[in-house]
């Protein structure tokens, strides 16, 4: 028999279960993948849960023995786990998909036979499924037990309880290929048909429920932790969504009942909201709030915050126009910015760019970055109404950058800039301003920006967190191609001469009062490297080809770095990630963090069998001087008699830390707190961050985490 048709013959049992019956609170525990063999469970109590009868469940058993099925029938009590699961095995050697639960019965039987009872019985068919390496499991909730229902408090609190046991058994299940799936059907039962028209019990028969709880029950289906709605014919998925919430209170301070009322609001608010799907994510959201609290950054509304908002949430800032700018530049201007760039003459195609007397002299597309820039140099956000504050004191960082051609940039001339504030959007720790400038030569329109800027403490004041009118730009594979290049020590002093003179790029002392240990690149230098690359690779030069491009800031770079850039061509469109190479860097680079993980690798060849059975996790390490990736280590305590790698890790780690090697030192030597170099961000973790409990068994003789 091929598989669809065993395929239709087990929906067409299931259905007819559900059919005779007239129910779906029937156990059938084992519809088994290869769709031959059904078990069939029914107390056959009444409508009211008493009495006893095996008289519905033998009607069903015969009916599949005459389509040509397997079946057998159990009427104990599904709090008699054990002697559930036996007959299964009795009858067919072992137990398959699905767990169907539901079962109507009133008072204190409820809890027993919903969720007690598929306790039971799960419990007893557990280490059966675990052995064979397969089983599905498919938990019967209901819509009162997801949303509540008026007098229904027992049998919801019930059968919300099952969704929780569901969750749960989909996560230990999941490495024996047990999976465990939630339903809450309508449907018409020996219970509504009392209380609904036959029309209606019709349009909800048990038919329209069954083929859900096939596929769920299949072999081929690999959905886990999933809860559904089912009925009618139709069938959608529920996950949980969570507002962005807000901190109500602040480092060293109570947390009063007034702060929680006055941000209620905003608690409630699920614009933007997030979609957490498993505790590591909720969990996360924790850390976030407890590192912000510990830094000051809470995102409850900042009374003090210079940034003023209507009642509606939109700055009154937002539409206001900055005074219009003017920039003249020549031909060395434009090679000046080549060369800021990386340009060469090393490259002959690097010629057209940095020589006046070249037949093909041209400026580079990025130059169009430049005339903006007199927007907000000149000190006009300033002036904006609703912006009150002193730029000159704020910390701005530049965020994202969009720039968009019309046609190619002239190598000389005078152009006019005109900027508008398009949106200012609350973050929580800062407010981000996008700025639009068209860049004009005469009438004609060259260029245009947008400039996303973040300003650092000026966020909180209640406005909104996203925004329609940011201007929208890497595919899921391994890059199309890839071009390095290595910026000079003196590579900021070069591209400052462009325009951008923020001594934060320059002066050491400055860039120390950012928190950086020194001058940092120009985004926008980075930018230019990302974008020649692309022209190179895909337009051999030609600036006429270029239309525009969007970037994000995401890490500082110091001058000295190289730059990689990663593209993907798709269409007309090159996606690009441009980011620090630390391979081609010959600087060999020693840690003294090298010395603890020589000890770690020597207590595993003592005690890693024993550490592998108290742990049972591959723990990732990154460890950074200077910003760069200095060693990687990887402790396998999962499999064998646990190792010690150093070096790039081929396989999955289940928990990353990335510290610098001054701060790990710091924490190994118990003189710095974990908890604290967490929160302040000197200590992250990827993965799932509960597993960082256990590192006390790795470091014990050394580390206080």
């Amino acid at each position: 028999m091929s598989e669809s048709s065993q395929f239709a013959k087990l929906l067409e049992q299931v259905t007819h279960c559900c059919h005779c019956c007239n129910t779906l609170y029937l156990k059938l525990i084992s519809l088994c993948h290869t769709g031959q063999s059904t078990f069939l469970n029914d107390l056959g109590g009444d409508i009211k849960g008493g009495g006893k009868s095996s008289n519905a469940a033998d009607k069903v058993v015969e009916e599949i023995k005459a389509k040509g099925g397997k079946a057998v029938a159990n009427y104990d009590s599904v709090e008699d786990g054990e002697k559930l699961i036996q007959t299964a095995l009795d009858a067919f050697g072992r137990i398959g998909a699905p767990f169907i639960n539901t079962f109507a019965c009133i008072s204190d039987l409820i809890h027993r036979v919903h969720l007690r009872g598929s306790f039971m019985v799960t419990r007893a068919a557990w280490n059966h499924m675990k052995k064979q390496k397969f089983g599905r499991i498919i938990m019967t909730s209901s819509a009162a037990g997801i949303y509540g229902n008026f007098g229904q408090a027992n049998y919801s609190a019930a059968k919300l309880g099952l969704l929780g046991l569901a969750n749960t058994l989909a996560i230990e299940g999941q490495k024996y290929n047990i999976h465990c799936n939630t339903i809450a059907p309508t449907a018409g039962s020996r219970l509504t048909e009392t209380v609904m028209p036959p029309v209606l019990c019709e349009s909800l028969k048990a038919e329209y429920v069954a083929p859900l709880v096939l596929w769920l029950s299949h072999d081929q289906c690999q959905e886990n932790g999933g809860l559904f709605e089912v009925g009618a014919g139709w069938i959608g998925k529920l996950r949980w969504e969570r507002s962005q919430g807000r901190i109500v209170r602040k480092k060293n301070q109570g947390m009063f009942p007034e702060t929680v009322r006055d941000q209620w609001d905003n608690i409630c608010d699920f614009t933007n909201a997030t979609k957490p799907a498993n505790i590591n994510e909720s969990v996360a959201t924790l850390v976030e709030v407890l590192s912000r609290v510990e830094t000051d950054e809470g995102i409850a509304p900042n009374p003090t915050s210079a940034m003023a908002t209507a009642a509606s949430g939109i700055s009154p800032a937002v539409g206001q126009k900055l005074p219009e700018s003017t920039f003249s530049y020549s031909q060395t201007q434009c090679i000046l910015y080549a060369l800021g760039v990386g340009m060469s003459t090393k490259d002959d195609d690097h010629l057209k760019f940095l020589y006046e007397g070249h037949e093909d002299f041209s400026c580079l597309p990025t130059f169009g970055v430049i005339p903006s820039q007199a927007a907000m140099m000149d000190g006009g956000l300033g002036s904006v109404p609703g912006l009150n504050f002193d730029f000159t004191r704020v910390k701005l960082l530049h965020g994202e950058q969009y720039l968009e051609l019309f046609q190619p940039l002239p190598t000389s001339g005078t152009l006019t800039s005109q900027a508008r504030i398009a949106d200012v959007l609350d973050k929580g720790s800062g407010a981000v301003i996008l700025l639009d400038v068209h860049t004009y030569s005469g009438k004609e329109l060259l260029c245009y920006n947008q400039y996303s800027l973040f300003i650092v403490g000026a966020g909180g004041f209640g406005g909104k967190r996203t925004s329609d009118k940011s201007t929208v730009a890497h595919p899921n594979r391994s890059p199309d191609a890839v071009m390095t290049d290595t910026t000079t020590r003196d590579q900021a002093a070069l591209y400052r001469l462009s325009g951008d003179w923020n001594p934060l790029h320059i002066d050491p002392s400055f860039a120390a009062m950012g928190g950086f240990k020194s001058p940092i690149l120009h985004g926008l230098c980075s930018f230019g490297f990302a974008a020649r690359h692309v022209l190179k690779q895909y337009a051999n030069n030609d600036a006429s080809r270029f239309k525009s491009i969007k970037v994000r800031f995401v890490k500082p770079v110091l001058p000295g770095q190289s730059l990689q850039t990663e593209m993907w061509k798709e269409g007309n469109r090159i996606h690009i990630q441009c980011k620090v190479s630390s391979f081609i860097m010959v600087v060999e680079m020693t840690s003294d963090s090298e010395l603890v993980f020589a000890e770690i690798g020597r207590r595993i060849k003592d005690l890693g069998a024993e550490m592998v059975k108290k742990v049972n996790a591959v723990f990732g390490w990154e460890i950074t001087k200077g910003g760069n990736t200095a060693a990687q280590w990887t402790i396998d305590l999962k499999t064998g008699a646990g190792a010690l790698h150093k070096g790039p890790y081929s396989g999955k780690t289940d928990v990353t830390i990335t510290v610098s090697d001054d701060d790990f030192m710091e924490v190994v030597q118990g003189k710095l707190n974990p908890q604290k170099a967490f929160f302040a961000g000197k200590l992250k973790v990827r993965g799932n961050i509960m597993l960082s409990q256990k590192l006390e068994v790795i470091l014990k003789d050394y580390a206080k985490l």
